[in-house]
């Protein structure tokens, strides 16, 4: 479990933010944070809010600690890393009871400073640039947001591409049963750029292997620019099929067998693969060991 119950013995009066930071060794922002995010508790389990005065023996916080399950960045300096990440492992916890995520080995590694520089799908597969430090995540976020790292994926699509194509369509949130899936039917969305290159095409089962490039960072935006035009991802869960099955799919309640024929693969078949940017400096480019990661 990445959340584990940390305990301290209580100072009887104290109001709880001081105490997480004179007794606990808390910065006031880590402070501010656990309980805003009700990761505070008493002897009895009763969430402690801001400014509230100590009248117990014990001080509980949940805090992150990482798990290796032995995955090991594929390159590093002294201020990041890069992870290539498998296929099914989420970048980051979704609930207090996530058992694993790629988080886990960022803190395992570095220590409660490192931190995601970007995110991408648990189901994507490829490159994930990682802060060791807090200047370094402060300037990596910002590369990220404004759009000053290269970022190239691979995938594989039903279906023949022939040319080069740029999808310029907004992408803003469905209306669906299937809370995060996005379209590009609303034109009030935001803009949103790809380009696609293809690269080899497999006419024994109709795929093709394309290059995507994505100029913007709306979520699935590759996904559903490429969905736009008639070319599913293979493997996609949420796009090119029902809504009964993308909730069969997301739940986990098909077997890959049953998902393989539904969708094309028993996962989804993109993968970041290349990262392009400048830090302080130095050009870096970074480039996925599994590159053919549809054979």
């Amino acid at each position: 479990m990445p959340f584990v119950l940390k305990k301290f013995n209580a100072v009887q009066g104290k109001k709880i933010q001081s105490f997480l930071l004179d007794e606990a060794g808390l910065s006031s922002s880590a402070s501010q944070k656990l309980l805003s995010k009700n990761r505070v508790f008493d002897d009895q389990g009763n969430i402690l809010k801001n400014g509230q005065i100590i009248d117990f023996e014990h001080v509980q916080v949940a805090v992150f600690e990482g798990r290796t399950r032995g995955l090991k960045p594929m390159f590093e300096v002294e201020d990041f890393a890069v992870f290539d990440k498998p296929s099914g492992i989420m970048v980051h916890p979704t609930r207090k009871d996530t058992p694993y995520c790629l988080l886990d080995e960022i803190r395992y590694h570095f220590g409660d400073k490192a931190d995601l520089a970007h995110r991408i799908d648990a189901e994507t597969s490829g490159l994930v640039l990682v802060a060791k430090n807090k200047q370094a995540s402060t300037i990596l976020k910002t590369l990220f947001e404004n759009r000053k790292c290269n970022k190239e994926y691979l995938a594989l699509v039903k279906g023949q591409i022939k040319d080069n194509i740029t999808i310029d369509k907004p992408i803003s949130k469905s209306n669906g049963i299937i809370g995060i899936k996005m379209t590009c039917e609303n034109q009030d969305g935001k803009a949103s750029t790809t380009h696609i290159q293809p690269l080899k095409f497999n006419e024994q089962d109709n795929t093709t292997l394309v290059k995507a490039i994505p100029i913007t960072g709306r979520q699935h935006q590759i996904r559903v620019h490429l969905d736009s035009i008639g070319h599913t991802i293979t493997g996609d869960p949420i796009y090119g099929v029902d809504d009964q099955t993308a909730d069969q799919c997301l739940k986990k309640t098909l077997s890959d067998e049953d998902r393989t024929d539904l969708t094309g693969a028993k996962r989804l078949m993109l993968h970041a693969n290349k990262l392009s940017f400048i830090y302080k400096g130095e050009k870096y480019s970074i480039t996925s060991k599994f590159s053919k990661f549809y054979e």
